[in-house]
C-alpha cells in the first residue's frame, strides 16, 4: 500500500517537473510581452514585480487593452503583424484539411487493399520524409516562379501539404490498421461497397487518429519557416517569417518580438481544443494489442 502511494506521488512529482520544464519559458515569453524595455533586461530577471504595458500589443496589433478599455487601432507601423497572423492561418488551416483529406484516403487503401508495390510504396512515402526541405527549395522556388505561384495562398498551401503528407499517410496508415478487418468484410458480405464501408465504419471508429494528425500537420505549417522565406517575398508572409524582420539596425524589439510570439501560441491552442475529444482517443489508438 506504501509502494503503491509512494509510486503514486514520485510519479506526481516527475509529471509537474516535467510540465514546469516545458511551462517556464512560455511564461518567461509571455511576462516580457508585458514589460517596458528597461525591464526586459534587469538583473536578476522579474518574472511578476514589474509595471505591465500593453504597448508592445498595441504595436503589433493596432489593439490597445488599456484602463480605457478594449481599443482598435489601424496598423501601419513597421511591427503591424496583425496581416500576417492572418496568412498564417488561412495557411495553416487550408494545408492542414488538404494534406489530413489525401492523406486519410491513401492510409486506407494502404491500409486495406492488396496491390503490387503497396510495401514499396510505403517505403518510398516515408523516404520523402526523410528529405531535408533545404534540398528541394530552390527548384522549388522556380517552379512556382514559372506557375506563378510565388507570395500566393495557393503556393503556400499546396507545398505545407506536401511537405506533411508523408508523415500524415504513415500516421493514418497506422490508426486504420488498429481497425480490424473483419468489420470491412462483415460489411461486404452485408452487401456494403468499398465506399460506403470508409464513409459509414471505418472513417468514424477514425476520428481519434484523425484529430492527432491534423494536430501534427497544423503545428508544423505554423512553425515551417524555410519555405515560407523561400516562396514569399512581400505581400505575404508567415509568423515565423516577420518575426525575423524584429532585428533591426538599431537593436532587436523583443518586448515586440515576445507579444508577437505569444500571441501566436493562441491560434494553436485554440485548434487543439477543438480537437481535445478526440485527440486523446487518437494518441492512445493501438496501445492495447489482442
Amino acid at each position: 500500500m506504501n509502494g503503491s502511494f509512494s509510486a503514486r506521488m514520485l510519479r506526481t512529482i516527475a509529471a509537474w517537473v516535467v510540465v514546469a520544464i516545458f511551462f517556464f519559458p512560455i511564461s518567461y515569453w509571455t511576462s516580457v510581452a508585458f514589460k517596458h524595455g528597461n525591464d526586459i533586461f534587469n538583473r536578476p530577471p522579474k518574472l511578476f514585480a514589474f509595471t505591465p504595458t500593453f504597448d508592445n500589443f498595441q504595436k503589433v496589433f493596432g489593439i490597445s487593452l488599456g484602463s480605457g478599455g478594449i481599443t482598435v487601432t489601424p496598423g501601419g507601423g513597421n511591427f503591424y503583424m496583425a496581416p500576417r497572423v492572418w496568412d498564417s492561418i488561412v495557411i495553416a488551416t487550408l494545408s492542414t484539411v488538404l494534406a489530413v483529406a489525401i492523406a486519410t484516403l491513401a492510409a486506407y487503401a494502404l491500409s486495406r487493399m492488396n496491390f503490387r508495390g503497396r510495401h514499396s510504396f510505403v517505403g518510398w512515402v516515408l523516404s520523402t520524409r526523410m528529405m531535408p526541405p533545404v534540398a528541394v527549395a530552390v527548384p522549388m522556388f522556380f517552379i512556382y516562379k514559372n506557375f506563378g505561384l510565388i507570395d500566393t495562398y495557393t503556393g503556400m498551401v499546396l507545398i505545407h501539404a506536401l511537405m506533411n503528407l508523408p508523415l500524415a499517410v504513415l500516421l493514418m496508415k497506422s490508426f486504420f490498421d488498429d481497425i480490424p478487418s473483419e468489420i470491412d468484410e462483415s460489411a461486404i458480405v452485408d452487401g456494403a461497397s468499398r465506399f460506403m464501408i470508409f464513409r459509414r465504419i471505418v472513417l468514424p471508429m477514425a476520428k481519434g487518429g484523425i484529430a492527432a494528425t491534423a494536430v501534427l500537420c497544423f503545428i508544423f505549417s505554423w512553425t515551417e519557416f524555410l519555405f515560407a522565406l523561400t516562396l514569399t517575398t512581400t505581400s505575404l508572409k508567415t509568423v515565423p517569417v516577420v518575426s525575423s524582420t524584429f532585428v533591426t539596425s538599431i537593436g532587436t524589439a523583443w518586448g515586440n518580438m515576445a507579444a508577437l510570439g505569444a500571441a501566436s501560441i493562441i491560434p494553436a491552442f485554440i485548434f487543439i481544443l477543438l480537437v481535445q475529444k478526440h485527440l486523446v482517443r487518437g494518441l492512445t489508438m493501438g496501445s492495447l494489442k489482442q
